[in-house]
């Protein structure tokens, strides 16, 4: 299994624990050694991480990345990079935006001009979902009652479903949305967690798709690089809608 691991900006301690473990169950343990540094040095890594590092220069990445992946499938290697390690994602991602529970009487769609000012740009969207924890309804927060209602977890089906609403209220004022219900996009759900799940699909896709518990997270995505569409046909509902992309 290849590892890639974030170390963090400041010092050695900056790692997270799962990082810490998974290097020192490695075999062969890489540090990115060309797109930033730490302010600590290479020898102050070894001794905290007990492991020697193998500095990975920008001709060994770029040009030898197959002495990095060599032997991979039958053991652990690490590839330690300093701060973010998907840091380069993050230059095709615009604006992120929260899109909220509507109501009978509140039903905000500003949310979705900044997805389609994404669009335009070619760039993808980040949803986060809403989290309604420790409410209270109206009634008992204007008679003073400290009466909380249940928690509730905004799910991918539910914010595609709102999504949806706006495209069809934008249509009805005459107007051509830029998300429609055949943009791709990818449902998450417990990113990070053993039993996380991902989902990739039409927006019409993420209305039914059963990502589980909370909590849930949606991409809407802008153009997409040939990596990021050999990626997502692993998570297709159906591959053959990321044929034209």
């Amino acid at each position: 299994m290849l590892y890639l691991i974030g170390l963090g900006l400041g010092d050695a301690k900056d790692i997270t624990v799962k990082g810490l473990e998974v290097i020192k169950q490695c075999s062969r343990v890489y540090l990115e050694a060309y797109t930033s540094i730490l302010t600590v040095g290479k020898e102050a890594l070894e001794d905290f991480y007990g492991k020697e590092l193998i500095l990975a220069d920008r001709d060994i990445v770029e040009q030898d990345a197959d002495s990095i992946l060599k032997d991979a499938h039958q053991t652990d290697v690490a590839f330690l990079v300093v701060g973010d390690p998907f840091g380069g994602e993050l230059y095709n991602f615009g604006e992120t935006v929260s899109i909220v529970f509507w109501t009978d009487t509140w039903k905000p769609e500003s949310f979705f001009d900044k997805i389609i000012k994404n669009r335009k740009n070619g760039m993808h969207t980040l949803c986060l979902l809403d989290i309604k924890v420790k409410e209270q309804s109206v009634e008992n927060l204007m008679r003073g009652k400290k009466i909380f209602e249940p928690p509730r977890y905004m799910s991918v089906n539910q914010a595609a479903e709102q999504l949806l609403a706006v495209v069809q209220n934008r249509r009805l004022q005459g107007q051509k949305p830029e998300v429609t219900e055949s943009t791709v996009c990818v449902g998450l759900a417990r990113v990070g967690a053993l039993d996380q799940k991902i989902v990739s699909g039409t927006l019409q896709d993420m209305t039914t798709v059963a990502l589980g518990d909370p909590l849930h997270s949606m991409i809407i995505t802008g153009i997409l690089h040939p990596l990021e569409v050999d990626m997502l046909k692993l998570f297709a509902v159906d591959k053959s809608i990321l044929e034209q992309h």
